[in-house]
């Protein structure tokens, strides 16, 4: 670590490199959370050690409040910080795009970590620093949600608003799970799958609906149906909603985008992953250059704050 004293001297030959000793300070461990509403997954990062991983259910600060959060992080985690001192948190997630929601998490993660040093993003610059790092590239996320940018390599130049899963997340989990729950509860499954559904999640479409208004997180629920899609692959009821819905990502934001025909187009999520082959088929479709496809940012991100140590 390098002493104020020496830092002063340096400064009066003018060969300081400004915040020299905040980065050599903080960046000795990175504890890197990359959070959606269905999981969370925490990568803790120090020089000259393998990282740590872990993981807990989904944080989002629009659907949860102060309390549930805390007991994630303090229960579910249960951070040993003895074992891992964490100097840094690095946090990406959903619903973090509100300066107050920000500010909560920010408060949070303070206390319960006793990290001064806190930075909190967007899952929308989690999925461009993963998979673009310091490139450019029009970057998806297809998860329980999604969301769509022009990512310039350095910051998020354009990015439409997210209404949401009751307005908006065009093609994410909860967008399919309430086309399938349509579905199933207007009658227009053939036999085949109307028995797929109530194998999976019975028939009692008033429990059903007292679930997705009276419980909480009611987004991951409507994802949970997404269950019935992977497993029936190949049947034209299926691909139909999935090629609707997905499509419907492209046209209310991926063509909204000029550089979508200069540039790869980048996606991360569960949806984007597992129906990967219906994103190629609609990059195809369009004539759109497909780059990767990833489940989790996770991997990409590590490699890129490694980087930046």
């Amino acid at each position: 670590m390098i002493k104020e004293k020496t830092l002063a001297y340096i400064r009066k030959l003018k060969l300081y490199v400004p915040n020299l000793y905040y980065k050599s300070h903080c960046m000795s461990s990175v504890l890197l959370v990359e959070s959606g509403s269905t999981k969370t997954d925490w990568c803790f990062l120090a020089k000259g050690k393998k990282p740590v991983n872990a993981k807990t259910s989904g944080i989002n600060p629009w659907l949860q409040s102060d309390d549930t959060i805390a007991s994630i992080i303090l229960k579910e985690l249960g951070w040993n910080s003895k074992k891992y001192p964490v100097s840094r948190i690095v946090y990406y997630g959903a619903g973090t795009g509100n300066p107050t929601n920000q500010t909560r998490l920010t408060k949070l993660l303070k206390k319960a970590f006793g990290v001064k040093d806190v930075a909190v993003y967007t899952d929308m610059m989690a999925a461009a620093h993963s998979l673009c790092g310091d490139g450019k590239g029009v970057v998806a996320i297809l998860g329980t949600g999604s969301n769509c940018c022009y990512y310039n390599g350095k910051t998020i130049k354009q990015q439409l608003p997210s209404l949401g899963y009751i307005a908006g997340d065009e093609g994410g989990g909860n967008y399919l799970g309430k086309r399938v729950l349509q579905y199933y509860a207007y009658g227009t499954f053939d036999a085949e799958l109307k028995a797929a559904f109530e194998q999976l999640y019975g028939n009692d479409i008033g429990k059903i609906i007292n679930t997705l208004y009276k419980e909480p997180i009611p987004n991951r629920y409507l994802a949970s149906f997404v269950k019935l899609l992977m497993q029936n692959r190949g049947h034209y009821m299926v691909e139909n909603i999935l090629e609707d819905c997905i499509n419907d990502f492209f046209h209310h934001h991926i063509l909204k985008y000029r550089e979508s025909w200069k540039l790869p187009l980048y996606f991360s999520g569960s949806v984007a992953y597992e129906f990967s082959d219906i994103i190629r088929s609609l990059c195809q479709q369009y004539e759109l250059e497909i780059g990767n496809i990833i489940k989790s940012p996770m991997e990409g991100l590590i490699a890129y704050h490694k980087k930046h140590l």
